[in-house]
């Protein structure tokens, strides 16, 4: 049997509306796919559920859905962000599509001293997150942020979210799950610097945390780390 396509679409969902699809997705389904004018697809916007629906016009260019059904009510979901220096485009990616499969709701990326790389092509974050949560079944996309000058973004954190710093060669507490809103804040391939560990020092709502024995690459240790608080429930 094949399998039904998954698609984010930024419209009201609710039983008997049609609603358009984008061109990217028009193609993906009518070339890529190869789906007609009355196949099946699920569809959900991150306020309405998910519903079922079938493809009621398609052009190369055009492509909209008639929707039958709701699968599933929205549901609350894990409120865990994740921090991260920003990394070479490819492993940006990855760690972009592999935190939405774990469930960060927020991804932001940050700039320090030791950080290679300064620009990230949004637009393209935010389509490898979207696929990824099509692929998953997340009923929601997480927000990616702008990267931000790590300081910058000490100084305006929320006091009441507990930001759980992933600190290398250190005797801090290991990572445990954790219940309630959380973030994890991992740095780049070689570390924070020495100021910016005396930066984090200085604020109540950094937690450090070690991931283990072991140096681990900085993906390694995004996932690694989201695995863990997430086992808790971060809700």
């Amino acid at each position: 049997m094949p399998t039904i396509p998954r698609l984010f679409v930024d419209r009201p969902l609710q039983s008997g509306a049609d609603i358009a699809g984008s061109a990217g997705q028009a193609h993906y389904l009518g070339s890529v796919m190869r789906r007609a004018v009355g196949d099946e697809v699920c569809v959900f916007n991150g306020r309405d559920g998910e519903w079922r629906a079938h493809i009621s016009a398609l052009r190369r260019d055009r492509i909209a859905f008639r929707l039958e059904a709701q699968l599933r009510p929205q549901a609350p979901e894990d409120d865990l962000w994740l921090v991260f220096a920003l990394l070479k485009r490819d492993t940006t990616d990855l760690v972009v599509e592999k935190a939405t499969e774990l469930g960060a709701s927020l991804i932001q990326p940050v700039i320090t001293d030791r950080t290679n790389a300064a620009r990230v092509n949004e637009a393209r974050l935010l389509a490898i997150a979207t696929e990824a949560a099509e692929q998953c079944e997340r009923l929601t996309i997480p927000e990616v942020r702008s990267p931000r000058p790590l300081p910058d973004m000490l100084a305006t954190w929320p006091a009441n979210r507990p930001l759980f710093a992933a600190i290398e060669r250190s005797d801090a507490a290991p990572i445990k799950p954790f219940s309630g809103p959380c973030a994890l804040l991992v740095g780049p391939e070689g570390g924070f610097s020495p100021a910016e560990l005396d930066a984090l020092q200085r604020y109540q709502f950094v937690a450090p945390v070690t991931l283990g024995p072991r140096v681990l690459r900085a993906e390694t240790a995004c996932l690694a780390g989201l695995t863990l608080l997430r086992s808790g429930g971060c809700r």
